[in-house]
């Protein structure tokens, strides 16, 4: 591309993004993400073992998670248009610094309510965090490596997912589970000097181009992708929260790790295939990645009763998804340009309450329907999805990237 050099974002001391990627600072923001999103699921492996120690019920144990994620929705969009004039990397550290303070709390406290509040502002880190992650990984590289950065600096959620959260819960059964919020602040430590080392710094957004939340609302593209993520992240966490109950039929209610381990590393694929490809064809992934998700689901909705075609279906099922959160986020800073860090509070917003939404409308659903006729409202779910990508071909996910 003739005009990659002139248009490359060009650093505070003056030099043009680099054309080789810079591992060291993205996969400090891929470790970033995974100790984010360890903060935030762990607890949910480890409700007896925090029930015993704060004296209270599971359920109750379980709002942990609950008030993590509250936090994420409450501050995501506030706090990155308040701090969109501020240098990125002191306003990441200090997120990083917030799961330091805040899992250290929650790994001394005996008193609920302070471990509710701990997990409160720990989730408010993590709104701000995912709010940035993005932006500051397209900052860090030329316009070609933009998607390929991004899916670095987004592994760190999947790898969570697939390796930290099992890993987690068992060190939470053998060494205690305050012993791992230990763990997860010294990597919080580590990570603090690691990004002092090697992460580049940006200066914030000028002034003279913030736009309002509304106009970056309604920037074209921005609320396309934004109903895609509703639609998709709904679908995917209606069968992900209830998975245990669906895979009674089955048989398989004592095999939920394997199906999740199917899931996670299977995810990773498909973060890793979506780096290899989205800057070339970021629409076609997408519309790959819906149309694979429906596929799935109707695996999932005719071989419900047989482990073989379950476990084919998860498979395909995480394959597709793994790659959502970098095709997304990627279609939603490209159509918002230099608002995208707004956007991608946006986008935080939406997914979060995609995945509180999940809990409560798989709840209904499995009262009402049974937890059978999950695959086909997910298929339901997502043919929208695809629908709406397929017609955001001018802005949204457009057909030329």
């Amino acid at each position: 591309m003739n005009q990659n050099i002139s248009t490359a974002i060009r650093s505070d001391t003056g030099k043009s993004a680099s054309d080789r990627l810079p591992w060291a600072g993205l996969l400090s923001l891929a470790m970033a993400g995974f100790i984010c999103l360890l903060t935030e699921t762990l607890p949910a492996g480890l409700l007896p073992q925090i029930s015993d120690g704060l004296g209270i019920s599971e359920a109750l144990a379980g709002q942990l998670v609950t008030l993590f994620a509250l936090g994420s929705v409450v501050a995501a969009i506030p706090l990155i248009a308040l701090t969109r004039g501020w240098r990125r990397r002191p306003l990441l550290l200090m997120c990083i610094i917030g799961f330091l303070v805040f899992n250290s709390i929650t790994a001394l406290s005996f008193n609920y309510t302070l471990t509710l509040v701990a997990r409160f502002f720990a989730g408010v880190s993590a709104g701000v965090l995912w709010g940035m992650t993005a932006g500051y990984a397209r900052r860090m590289v030329s316009d070609s490596l933009k998607g390929r950065a991004m899916a670095i600096a987004m592994v760190g959620a999947p790898l969570a997912m697939a390796l930290g959260v099992p890993v987690g819960t068992y060190l939470g059964v053998l060494v205690g589970w305050r012993t791992v919020f230990w763990i997860m602040s010294l990597m919080s430590m580590a990570l603090i000097v690691w990004m002092f080392w090697k992460l580049p710094d940006f200066s914030g957004q000028a002034s003279d181009k913030r736009l309002s939340l509304r106009k970056v609302f309604v920037i074209p593209g921005v609320q396309s992708v934004l109903f895609v993520v509703l639609t998709w992240v709904l679908a995917h966490n209606i069968l992900y929260t209830y998975i245990s109950p669906f895979l009674s039929k089955a048989n398989l209610t004592q095999r939920v790790d394997l199906v999740l381990f199917i899931f996670g590393i299977t995810s990773v694929v498909g973060i890793w295939l979506t780096g290899l490809w989205i800057d070339r064809m970021l629409r076609s992934l997408v519309i790959i990645s819906l149309s694979g998700f429906v596929l799935a689901s109707i695996l999932l909705g005719i071989g419900s009763s047989q482990p073989i075609m379950i476990y084919m279906g998860v498979a395909a099922w995480g394959l597709t998804f793994g790659g959502a959160g970098t095709l997304t986020q990627t279609a939603i800073a490209e159509a918002a340009g230099d608002s995208a860090d707004v956007a991608q509070s946006m986008l935080v917003t939406v997914w979060n309450t995609a995945i509180g939404g999940g809990g409560v409308i798989g709840g209904i659903l499995l009262e009402k329907w049974g937890v059978g006729n999950f695959p086909w409202i997910l298929c339901v779910l997502v043919l929208i999805a695809l629908t709406v990508a397929w017609r955001a071909r001018g802005h949204g996910f457009p057909s030329k990237n």
